[in-house]
């Protein structure tokens, strides 16, 4: 998925890496005179587009490390990161992350580089451990401070995108959109918010099908779609998958309006030329794809430049930042820090979160603002945050770059 300023001495493969702002502390709970420990899980052995996404999200996170130390660090502790191998597998995730806990060295953070399937896997260990989280990869319950009260998603999730998506159709007078998505925990419940906002909206849905994630050829659900009279499709497909989307609806030969979501737009298939990509072929002609307003080039957006800068003088940026959530981490804790006057509460902090005032104060630059609150630990962005855009090729991470060109 996208750039390249210096390349990064391999962040290793298989171990953990340590970016620090002062020595480290053996307390295994960590203190106000010791570094504010944060662990990343991410799958940075893993193959194709994982592998791609876990190398920009731990580029990012990086990057807040680097801009939120150069600012004081959080409650005045320095920010010391270490990066551990899950290969994108929620079985490593977790046994890395009691490792963690065990070693003497537990975090005050947690975060993960995706998929969802290892943010479910980890939220019991981590409320089981009163460990503060925050997570780019969404999952059923990760939202719900009843369950996991120390947990905050940095990343839209499907009812975010759906309301989107769903205004966006009705801007275009598309009155009647048909919905196709993976069998992925994320796509099912993207199906299911679709349908939902799409009545809210006012619009019909025009059938609302699943393809397995394994699957070659999506043909017949594309056919059944066009059937019940869809006027447009809402897609979600991330990886491999959206390539044979593509290739059977253009065996189809159904000219229909395509409005993928974020996993659309976190696949690099439609930012490259053939024969990498599909960029510029009619298999994208019809598509726009759901982005961030961070994930396109704005020269003006001081917050968002400095973000890109920090993590290309870090390393190449392989794909869009869609993914460069776990920036936004240290604003945050920084500011709910500073509200509750301590960083290792972590249910201080967690109720300094959900305030507004820690919002407005916090300098986020994937969103702008977050509105976490008592009721819903979701980011709940404005729909200002979004933006649906033909594909361009990425520079740094962003669509719309006139240098790349």
């Amino acid at each position: 998925m996208k750039r390249r300023p210096i390349l990064v001495a391999a962040v290793a493969a298989t171990a953990a890496l340590t970016l620090a702002g002062c020595s480290g502390s053996t307390d295994s709970e960590g203190g106000a005179d010791s570094p504010y420990r944060v662990l990343l899980t991410g799958g940075i052995s893993a193959q194709g587009v994982l592998a791609a996404n876990s190398q920009t999200s731990l580029l990012a996170t990086k990057a807040g490390v680097q801009v939120q130390n150069a600012a004081g660090g959080i409650d005045g502790r320095q920010i010391e990161l270490t990066t551990v191998d899950d290969a994108g597998d929620a079985t490593i995730a977790v046994t890395k992350l009691r490792e963690a806990i065990n070693s003497g060295n537990k975090p005050d953070l947690y975060l993960n580089s995706g998929p969802s399937s290892i943010a479910a896997a980890v939220l019991p260990i981590l409320k089981q451990n009163n460990i503060l989280s925050m997570s780019m990869a969404p999952s059923p319950d990760s939202t719900d401070p009843a369950k996991f009260p120390l947990n905050f998603d940095l990343a839209p999730g499907a009812t975010d995108t759906a309301r989107g998506i769903s205004e966006y159709a009705k801007t275009k007078g598309y009155s009647s959109v048909g919905v196709l998505h993976g069998s992925t925990a994320y796509g099912e419940l993207f199906g299911e918010e679709m349908t939902t906002e799409l009545g809210n909206a006012g619009l019909k849905a025009a059938g609302n099908e699943e393809y397995d994630a394994a699957a070659l050829d999506m043909t017949a659900q594309l056919q059944s779609l066009k059937n019940s009279g869809a006027t447009a499709i809402a897609l979600d497909a991330y990886g491999a998958p959206l390539g044979y989307v593509l290739q059977s609806l253009e065996r189809l030969g159904w000219d229909v309006p395509l409005i993928g979501n974020t996993s659309v737009s976190a696949t690099n298939l439609i930012a490259n030329d053939p024969p990498a990509g599909v960029l510029g072929t009619p298999q994208v002609k019809n598509l726009v794809t759901q982005v961030f307003t961070s994930t396109v080039f704005d020269p003006n957006n001081e917050l968002v430049n400095t973000m890109v800068d920090t993590m290309a003088s870090l390393g190449s940026i392989p794909s869009t930042l869609i993914l460069a959530d776990n920036y936004d981490a240290f604003p945050l804790v920084a500011a709910a820090a500073e509200k509750a006057g301590s960083s290792t509460d972590p249910k201080k902090l967690a109720e300094a979160l959900e305030t507004s005032e820690v919002q407005e104060n916090a300098n986020t630059a994937f969103l702008s603002r977050y509105n976490f609150s008592a009721d819903s630990h979701g980011p709940n962005p404005n729909t200002s945050e979004l933006q649906f855009i033909s594909p361009t090729k990425i520079l740094n991470g962003q669509f719309g770059n006139p240098a790349a060109s």
